[in-house]
């Protein structure tokens, strides 16, 4: 494997990735329920995808909007509403741990749901635990498309990359 640290996304591109090739799953915040954690595991368990990422990025709209429902009490309605709240508990351990900085809420953010899945998925923790497969929890930024590793669980990536 190589270096993630710094790379631009497009330089991982570069290997012209095909149908097939890549299982993608977006969600606001990258909240993880029942249906992203069955799709995980399908393609982890059935399609033998070796990584997951979590990929983050900067300016996250719903790390916003979670830090601005704890400072003035004010909650978004709808489905909205249950993306925050979701959210909302990696900000508060940020500031638990003293990190009230953008990027470090966002980093927060971006760790919880790599242990989240790992936690919640036995089919992805065997796998991590046998060295079949990785999760790896990563910051997109949109200014310049490059992207920092912020989190690594199995496959020997923190002997390869560095956090």
């Amino acid at each position: 494997m190589g270096r993630f640290d710094g790379v631009s996304l497009p330089q991982l591109h570069d290997h012209h990735r095909g149908l097939g090739d890549l299982l993608v799953v977006r969600t606001a915040g990258h909240v993880t329920g029942a249906e992203v954690l069955g799709t995980i595991e399908y393609g982890v368990d059935v399609l033998d995808c070796p990584m997951v990422v979590v990929l983050g990025h900067d300016s996250c709209g719903a790390v916003g909007a979670a830090c601005a429902a704890l400072e003035d009490g004010i909650a978004p309605t709808g489905y909205v509403r249950d993306v925050i709240e979701r959210v909302t508990p990696s900000v508060l351990a940020a500031r638990a741990a003293g990190r009230v900085e953008p990027d470090e809420i966002l980093a927060e953010h971006i760790r919880h749901p790599v242990d989240l899945l790992l936690d919640r998925s036995w089919v992805l923790a065997e796998r991590v635990e046998a060295g079949q497969a990785a999760v790896m929890g990563m910051c997109y930024r949109l200014a310049d498309g490059s992207a920092q590793v912020v989190a690594a669980r199995g496959l020997d990536v923190t002997a390869d990359f560095a956090l």
